[in-house]
């Protein structure tokens, strides 16, 4: 019940956004466009998906040699399954599962490869968001401030605890005693599921001391960083940067990017699934507070989301066609 409400009031958030735009204006607009604006638009947009894909390579690097091929159906897939659950957190948590079925490593590897990716995306977008925070401190309302300055939080927060916690993965070993001795209880299945219930400390072990080898390698936070520097900052900063052009409107090229990173930080809190609509309209009132004219900033945030993350997701329904999903 309680999904049904946030895909409705993320769907309900994204049709008023969208009833305020002027297709007939904004369509004009976009075909008036140069077309070298417009194939700078898909080269980016495409640089930046190729971007992403390599932090899962930089990821599994340690552990095994991934086609950047490989690792693109990786992304695609977790970004699919991230908006179809309420946060990308608990959308991640299918990353393990699909990291075993498109590169064959085994589960503790996939397991600790998909925990630091969570760990190391929260930690640098908490970083930057913050940067981005404190560029707009002053400049839009208090609530709005009170309601980034949170997710920000989180993502920080987040960050830190995924890293901490992926290091003492063995602390589970007591919970999981506990658990067998309760799974024995139950009747005909009782013995099976318990031995697969005290299997996994051996698979927790195996993570922690797989995880501490990623987490804490300079090569590996460099080269996701470079990675997630170009898809999360980069690529979306040129792309609005030219559609608010395009529209007529001018924000400051380099200050661009962090507010979108800071803008589009609300996607963590597990208010709609994928942060669908909620993303939109918070992204719409910064930069309406920054003096960018609704009338362009609608259509251009719905335009940068589409290409950079819906576009992607529904690419990432083919992959997963090859998964068995059930174990989500």
């Amino acid at each position: 019940m309680v999904s049904v409400l946030q895909y409705g009031a993320g769907i309900a958030a994204l049709a008023f956004l969208l009833s305020q735009v002027d297709i007939a204006t904004v369509s004009a607009r976009l075909r008036a466009t140069e077309p070298t604006v417009l194939v700078v638009l898909a080269l980016v947009t495409a640089g930046g998906v190729l971007a992403r894909f390599d932090t899962w390579r930089a990821v599994v690097g340690p552990f095994a040699s991934v086609p950047l091929l490989t690792a693109g159906r990786v992304d695609l897939a977790v970004n699919f399954v991230n908006q179809l659950l309420p946060s990308r957190l608990s959308g991640r948590l299918a990353a393990p599962f699909i990291l075993r079925a498109e590169t064959g490593i085994d589960y503790g590897d996939a397991t600790a490869a998909a925990g630091a990716h969570t760990g190391i995306y929260a930690v640098y977008y908490g970083l930057v968001s913050a940067v981005g925070l404190a560029a707009i401190v002053g400049r839009v309302s208090t609530g709005l401030l009170v309601l980034l300055a949170l997710s920000t939080a989180l993502y920080l927060t987040a960050g830190v605890v995924v890293l901490l916690a992926g290091l003492n993965l063995t602390a589970l070993d007591r919970l999981v005693g506990l658990l067998a001795a309760l799974a024995e209880r139950v009747p005909r299945v009782g013995p099976v599921l318990a031995g697969r219930i005290r299997a996994i400390p051996e698979i927790t072990e195996s993570s922690a001391d797989a995880f501490g080898r990623v987490s804490s390698s300079p090569r590996v936070w460099l080269r996701y960083g470079a990675g997630w520097t170009l898809a999360l900052v980069v690529a979306p900063g040129l792309r609005v940067w030219l559609l608010f052009l395009s529209f007529g409107t001018t924000v400051d090229p380099l200050l661009l990017p962090l507010y979108l990173v800071t803008a589009y930080s609300i996607t963590l809190l597990p208010l709609t699934p994928g942060g669908i609509g909620v993303t939109e309209a918070t992204a719409t009132a910064v930069f309406v507070s920054l003096g960018v004219p609704e009338a362009v900033v609608i259509p251009v945030i719905f335009l940068d989301r589409f290409l950079g993350v819906y576009l992607p997701a529904l690419a990432g329904w083919y992959p997963t066609l090859d998964m068995d999903l059930s174990v989500l």
